[in-house]
């Protein structure tokens, strides 16, 4: 198996599978928690209807104790009931207490259950009334003289001697009433009755609350069945919100997996040929494993922020991406750089008649930092003049890194030798330490921040190449002069 080949399946396994593992837990993690929430919306709203349903109950129970206070102490109410005297006013009593009560269902019933006296439909005298069990809240389908309607109602007794009544009053059940229970305008509450074929739409979930009693009285006292009050949330929200969830990971994913690939690629197509050559391909690609990964854990924590983010802010999760942004490209350069680096490892040479100063001059410029002393008529040398450069660049590079910004010079020489031109670099800079000049030639050693420490390492391997020679002056504090000898073209 080649290089390139290793390389990309390495890459496959150290990004591709932990970001499609850590895709999919988040997606998944996401998309249990937006149900969640969801569900506890819903469960909050059933908790609020049930709580308004038993306020409204108490509300027009609160007015049943007004009126029954009032019957009691009504001296004309009570003549009718022991002498059967006015008559009219007990028909029409209902009717004027319902309106002055706010109520839109009132019922005054004697012992048999027969109505003495109904507001909303005069006509009902001495008829059968609903047979409306208990006190507590019920719904009940009530006639009228043109049409029917629903009414939520409650009820109370009181005692006339010699008799005893029943006060049942209540208030319509229509949309508004329905609309006003719904507080999430992404939610409905709707009515299930009894022999009810209507059925909620297959993109609706439906929540039902607990039954209530439910009597249809349109054609007499009817009999005591169940009714459900029902919440409804449509699924399609839900979907998408699941949709959203899904997109932006999966975006995510798709967009680092591309860039990793994309740089396994690239990295792999300049570097696999020539390390093939020179460098045990085990220890590389354990160096390459590991040197990834360091790249690539800045961008794991990025996304595991996110995440977090996600979960418990989404609505920042814009703002925290743009602010985390600088650190994703910031490991990209890094990933770059060091591929940039791990390029130049062993190019390929073409050893033919080069003119040092020529590539000196190239090389630097116009650079007002670096100087240069070039000796007159040098003889041309045998070596590749990009190679040459290479070497030049990274020695000239170290050296104006090591005056750290401070005032300073480099210096570039030429001079001829015996047999050989001669290539110096110097500076004033810091310097390095014996310590420090034993590992300066070692690979991936490196003093800088963010250094890859494969400078030097190049330099030897390309002088090498090229039959010369690479010494080094230097003493901590008082700056370094690198010596390239070149063997002079034969």
């Amino acid at each position: 198996m080649r290089f390139r080949t290793r390389l990309l399946i390495s890459f496959g396994v150290v990004v591709m599978i932990p970001l499609l593992v850590f895709g999919l837990g988040i997606r998944r993690e996401m998309s249990n928690r937006v149900t969640a929430e969801y569900t506890r919306r819903v469960d909050a709203l059933v908790n609020v209807i049930s709580a308004d349903i038993a306020r409204e109950s108490d509300r027009i129970g609160a007015r049943l104790a007004a009126l029954k206070s009032s019957l009691v102490a009504d001296d004309r109410f009570r003549s009718w009931v022991v002498r059967g005297e006015n008559r009219g006013y007990v028909l029409d009593y209902a009717g004027d207490a319902m309106r002055l009560a706010g109520l839109d269902f009132l019922q005054i019933q004697d012992d048999d259950g027969r109505v003495v006296s109904s507001g909303h439909f005069r006509n009902e005298y001495d008829r059968l009334g609903p047979a409306v069990p208990g006190a507590g809240p019920a719904l009940v389908r009530a006639a009228t003289a043109e049409s029917s309607f629903l009414a939520l109602v409650t009820s109370d007794t009181l005692r006339i001697p010699p008799r005893r009544f029943r006060l049942i009053g209540g208030i319509a059940v229509d949309s508004q009433f329905l609309a006003r229970l719904a507080r999430d305008p992404e939610l409905a509450v709707g009515l299930v009755l009894p022999n009810d074929t209507t059925k909620a739409d297959s993109g609706e979930l439906v929540v039902p609350l607990p039954p209530l009693p439910y009597v249809d009285a349109t054609e007499g006292p009817g009999r005591v069945e169940q009714a459900r009050i029902v919440v409804t949330r449509s699924s399609a929200f839900l979907t998408a919100l699941r949709h959203n969830v899904n997109l932006w990971f999966g975006a995510a994913v798709l967009v680092a997996a591309l860039a990793a690939l994309l740089l396994a690629g690239w990295l792999s197509t300049r570097i696999s040929e020539p390390l093939e050559a020179r460098i045990a391909i085990g220890d590389l690609a354990r160096q390459v494993n590991h040197d990834i990964k360091n790249g690539l854990a800045p961008l794991r924590n990025v996304f595991r922020h996110l995440a977090q983010v996600a979960r418990e802010k989404p609505a920042e999760l814009p703002q925290v991406f743009a602010e985390r942004q600088g650190t994703v490209e910031s490991s990209i350069s890094y990933l770059e750089t060091l591929a940039a680096n791990y390029a130049k490892l062993s190019p390929q040479s073409e050893r033919k008649a080069t003119d040092v100063n020529s590539v000196v001059r190239e090389t630097i410029g116009a650079s007002g930092t670096v100087r240069t002393k070039l000796a007159d008529g040098l003889p041309p040398v045998s070596a590749d003049a990009l190679v040459l450069r290479r070497v030049i660049e990274n020695l000239v590079s170290n050296a104006v890194d090591s005056l750290e910004g401070k005032n300073g010079t480099v210096t570039v020489t030429t001079e001829r030798g015996k047999n050989i031109v001669r290539i110096s670099v110097s500076d004033t800079g810091r310097g390095m330490s014996k310590s420090e000049l034993d590992k300066a030639f070692d690979d991936f050693h490196t003093t800088k921040p963010g250094g890859t420490g494969l400078g030097l390492s190049i330099v030897r391997r390309l002088v090498l190449d090229s039959n010369g020679s690479l010494n080094v002056e230097t003493e901590a504090g008082q700056g370094s002069t690198f010596i390239v000898e070149i063997p002079i073209l034969s």
